[in-house]
């Protein structure tokens, strides 16, 4: 029966916690009294709490999140009541900074910072019966070299099914005033060889599928480069994510990205504004030209998949200023944009904007900007919505061909809007739009609003629902097809005689 109990509730199950094998791992000789459990946010939190306390643990520390927080509240509400002599400690982004905005004030510690040695030390004071007189517990950073590495501690169950996260470095050079990694100027990089042996076991284990969460992984070339080796040197197929950023590909670091296989490589750029007045006001250095050039290099000479970052409300941006960033991006490259809303974290420097720019924001977490001087509520409500159906109908893939007919040449941002608005007049919803009922909306708004044939919208549609087997189309846009994609010819039983006609070859 374990006295320590380690757990967290996961955004979803794929997501398995680095930083609980963190702690597990820096346990020392308390380790064989300690477990692990993971949780989801769809878990009811009474049934956590229930196997939680089926160990009758001693402690209970908890890693707190953005994604998170009301749900741990919730479940150290249900684990106070059940069981009031267990101790709980939390730790965590959403504890480690001031103010605390979420009230934890039933959990006995907080651990603030980075907590392998200072989590241990607490749990060996708690055991010893000597528990610390405060309940705030600064844990600081820690020197990686003196830290005993966690990989050991995925499961063969998580290396099957889940994202491995690694870490080759902590910390960031930058100080981007919306971040918590900018509060950490020094990054302090594991020692390569000691770190490239443990990808070599989780390699070697079946691990395929890696997530990198260096914040700056380009930024050290030297450990780049190697890592980049290590699985140029292995056989596809595997997956590997990078954050990385957008000005920093010295030649030796592209000549290895040009030669990953496709569908082995993601790289996630952190762009957040194109605008260099903006992005100077926050302390984000910006150079728009290598930008602008190694945006092409990776569209051109790699197969990289991209994932490229902009933030709406930032301080003195307008809507009009976003909405050229966005058209900027989608000219320069075919990856994802994530559209982000601006997040005040406690401990980041954007709060120094408030006064100023009049940026005002949810008390609850994720803490999103309601609106500021130059964007109202109501346009910051609508940005929210748009930037929910951007990822349903661009980002997902599933309308690549069909997308494009939202806006008129390169105006990506007004006629995306446009839609936007449109889609939630008809919905009154941003979720649970099923991928049929959104290709009828498509459809409908192309040809009744804009005025489009109904035959390219329809051919467009069907090339891009059908690309995948066992899709159909919706039956508003069936009657209007009149070319089915080739790889599809298959599924021509559920069309008009009309339409067989005219994709088949005459006889003869």
């Amino acid at each position: 029966m374990p006295a320590i109990v380690l757990t967290t509730i996961n955004a979803r199950y794929i997501h398995a916690s680095l930083g609980l094998r963190w702690l597990l791992a820096n346990l020392g000789d308390l380790q064989a009294q300690a477990c692990i459990q993971e949780y989801c946010l769809t878990d009811q939190i009474a049934e956590v709490a229930e196997k939680i306390l089926a160990t009758q643990p001693r402690i209970v520390g908890i890693g707190v999140y953005i994604w998170n927080a009301a749900e741990v509240r919730r479940l150290v509400g249900v684990l106070k009541r059940v069981a009031p002599d267990t101790t709980i400690v939390l730790g965590g982004p959403e504890v480690s900074h001031l103010p605390l905005r979420v009230d934890f004030n039933e959990a006995e510690y907080l651990v603030q910072g980075e907590g392998e040695h200072s989590f241990r030390e607490l749990c060996a004071a708690l055991l010893a019966d000597s528990p610390p007189a405060k309940r705030i517990v600064p844990a600081g950073t820690v020197e990686v070299d003196s830290l005993e590495l966690p990989y050991r501690f995925y499961t063969d169950d998580d290396i099957a099914h889940r994202l491995v996260y690694v870490e080759a470095s902590r910390g960031c050079p930058f100080r981007c005033e919306f971040c918590l990694s900018s509060i950490e100027h020094r990054v302090r990089p594991f020692a390569i060889d000691r770190f490239l042996d443990e990808l070599d076991t989780l390699w070697q284990r079946g691990a395929r599928t890696f997530k990198f969460v260096d914040r700056t992984f380009n930024s050290n070339i030297a450990a780049a480069g190697r890592i980049l080796d290590f699985f140029l040197d292995k056989e596809p197929p595997f997956h590997a994510h990078f954050e990385v950023i957008p000005d920093h590909f010295p030649p030796e670091l592209k000549e290895r990205l040009t030669r990953f296989p496709a569908g082995t490589l993601q790289l996630e750029v952190g762009i957040q504004t194109l605008d260099a007045g903006i992005a100077a006001n926050i302390s984000r250095r910006l150079d728009f030209d290598r930008i602008r050039e190694n945006f092409a290099f990776l569209e051109r000479e790699t197969t990289a998949h991209l994932h490229v970052d902009l933030i709406v409300g930032l301080p003195g941006e307008s809507i009009e200023q976003f909405g050229r960033n966005l058209d900027t991006l989608v000219a320069l490259t075919q990856g994802e944009i994530q559209i982000g809303i601006l997040k005040k974290l406690s401990g980041t420097a954007i709060d120094r904007h408030d006064r100023e720019h009049g940026m005002v924001y949810s008390p609850d977490p994720p803490y999103e900007i309601l609106h500021n001087n130059l964007i109202p509520f109501a346009r910051m409500q609508e940005m929210k919505r748009l930037a929910r159906f951007w990822d349903l109908v661009y980002n997902s893939g599933n309308f690549r061909r069909t997308a494009p007919l939202l806006w008129k040449d390169d105006n990506v941002f007004a006629g995306f809007a446009a839609f936007s608005r449109w889609l939630y007049g008809q919905t009154q919803a941003t979720w649970q739009i099923g991928l049929p009922r959104l290709g009828e909306l498509l459809f409908a708004y192309l040809t009744k609003e804009k005025g489009k044939e109904k035959s390219v919208v329809a051919d467009s549609l069907a090339i891009d629902i059908l690309v995948i087997k066992g899709r159909v189309l919706p039956n508003s846009v069936k009657p209007h097809v009149t070319c089915l994609p080739e790889e599809r010819r298959s599924i021509g039983d559920t069309l008009t005689k009309r339409q067989r006609r005219h994709r088949e070859p005459e006889s003869g």
